[in-house]
């Protein structure tokens, strides 16, 4: 492995992703020295020497013309960075988006969403995080053996993002910074040399 990378077993639950060359449960995060500011250009210093997976199937494993979703990701000792990068043909949006305020349901539009679990003994609690291609995120704490597990979309893990559209290209990027302490410790397999 390359110095300063990390592995991170973490499902993105938008379709079957295919890592270059690694196993398809495993997704390579790229050490980054130091905390940036959001951006979504993938060909950015900061993005571009992250080694892309793509989405390429939808959550039963179906391959999805044309819908080719990439996702790179870095970290620092205090953040977990993901970037989508999301082809469309036509998006579906919420009406008066808010980006200053957490957007419950969000999931009933357009949204890039990642998932980490920690306790594969009970895969029924995980963190979940959705950016929207307007910028609206949620950010859920999810544990399904409580009653009113709905009650997850309250939690604020201190989750920062940006989104663009590029409407000629028919694509949209999402970028995440989640806060490491927002992760449980054992939440990230990783396997650092540094």
């Amino acid at each position: 492995m390359m110095k300063g990378t990390a592995v991170i077993c973490f499902l993105v639950m938008t379709g079957i992703a295919h890592p270059q060359s690694l196993n398809p449960a495993t997704f390579v995060s790229l050490h980054a020295s130091h905390d940036v500011p959001l951006e979504t250009d993938p060909t950015s210093a900061f993005w571009k020497k992250a080694s892309p997976i793509y989405i390429v199937g939808d959550n039963w494993g179906k391959a999805v013309p044309g819908y080719r979703t990439e996702v790179r990701s870095r970290w620092t000792k205090d953040s977990l960075y993901i970037l989508f990068v999301c082809p469309y043909q036509k998006l579906n949006l919420k009406p008066n988006p808010s980006t200053t305020t957490e957007t419950n349901q969000l999931w009933n539009w357009d949204v890039a969403e990642i998932f980490i679990g920690s306790d594969f003994q009970n895969i029924l609690h995980y963190k979940e995080f959705e950016i929207s291609p307007q910028g609206e995120w949620v950010d859920l704490d999810i544990n399904l053996n409580r009653p009113h597990h709905e009650d997850g979309w309250t939690w604020n893990s201190g989750l920062q993002v940006a989104a663009r559209i590029d409407p000629s290209a028919k694509i949209w990027y999402g970028a995440m910074r989640i806060p490491s302490s927002a992760i449980d410790p054992h939440a990230l397999r990783l396997v650092l040399q540094l």
